[in-house]
């Protein structure tokens, strides 16, 4: 196993390149489910790994209930450094346990919350609430998906930039960008070398709305005014994973490219050009991450099964 079983711990640094070019060059939908994809694949290879590390310094601590063969040296010998990783990697692991959990727990929670609020009202696919406070954000609820806007906002806005407000929710809603934020964020969390990557997203799954809602109402010139007044009045989404007109970001970038030409839609970019460079290289990161978790594990599985007594 020796120190391949550490690669996927930092291999995620060469998607670097790739998170930030994505934004620039790729079409927004493109970026958002490759950077996905690749921070999700990732996050569960250094998270096997990290276990698997955990494993060798959990069975050094006395009184663990694990079989007293998974402690001989020569199943500490698989893992580099056993005596400081193996310890290290159980605290290490624990946090990411928490974290995520913590993190689907207020996404949940936010969620629940936001249809219980919603229960007396009209069956609708929009939910216009009577409030101060401008806000707009695509709720997700299986059948129940919701367009949440207060009537604060609505004030903000002209007719045509209310049309784009709309179909720009309903574009979250439609392709389910609330699964690929919840997914970069537990990523993140995982790893955090992998924080550019849910960055990235966060501005990709918003141009992705962003150029569907320009298709849906004909105007692009409406779609960027709408995100530019919102973004000024508005305070977002009620949490990280939930998507919105005016979530957090580099808006005037969002304005501008809605001011130039629409992307063309290319499936995978070129190899002869930067972005295309930095795919690749971070598909080949992702599939020696991949290869290196699945080596560790096997190796890992029959160490400690040769040294466990029948």
């Amino acid at each position: 196993m020796g120190v391949f079983v550490f690669l996927p711990l930092v291999l995620p640094l060469t998607a670097w390149p790739i998170a930030r070019l994505a934004e620039q060059h790729l079409h927004p939908r493109t970026a958002t489910r490759l950077l996905t994809a690749v921070a999700a694949v990732m996050a569960l290879c250094s998270t096997v790994c990290l276990a698997l590390v955990m494993v060798v310094g959990t069975a050094q601590l006395p009184g663990n209930p694990l079989p007293d063969g998974w402690s001989d040296p020569e199943v500490r010998a698989a893992v580099p450094y056993d005596e400081v990783v193996g310890k290290a990697a159980i605290p290490a692991l624990c946090a990411v346990v928490v974290a995520s959990a913590r993190a689907l727990w207020r996404h949940g929670r936010v969620r629940r919350r936001a249809h219980r609020a919603l229960a007396g009202l009209p069956g609708t696919g929009v939910a216009v609430l009577p409030d101060d406070v401008p806000y707009a954000y695509a709720l997700p609820g299986g059948d129940r998906d919701r367009v949440v806007v207060s009537t604060a906002l609505l004030d903000c806005l002209e007719p045509a930039e209310r049309r784009a407000l709309f179909a720009h929710e309903r574009a979250h809603l439609a392709a389910r960008h609330h699964r690929f934020l919840l997914a970069v964020r537990l990523a993140a969390l995982a790893n955090p070398f992998l924080r550019p990557l849910r960055t990235a997203v966060a501005y990709t799954a918003e141009r992705w709305a962003d150029e569907a809602a320009a298709r849906a109402v004909g105007s692009r010139r409406a779609v960027a005014t709408a995100i530019g007044k919102a973004a000024l009045v508005s305070r977002g989404t009620p949490v990280a994973t939930l998507a919105g007109l005016a979530a957090p970001g580099p808006v005037p970038r969002r304005v501008a490219a809605l001011l130039g030409p629409a992307p063309t839609a290319r499936t995978w970019p070129s190899v002869f050009t930067s972005v295309g460079l930095a795919a690749w290289a971070a598909a080949a990161g992702t599939a020696v991450s991949a290869m290196s978790s699945a080596n560790a594990a096997v190796t890992m599985f029959l160490i400690l099964r040769a040294a466990t007594p029948l």
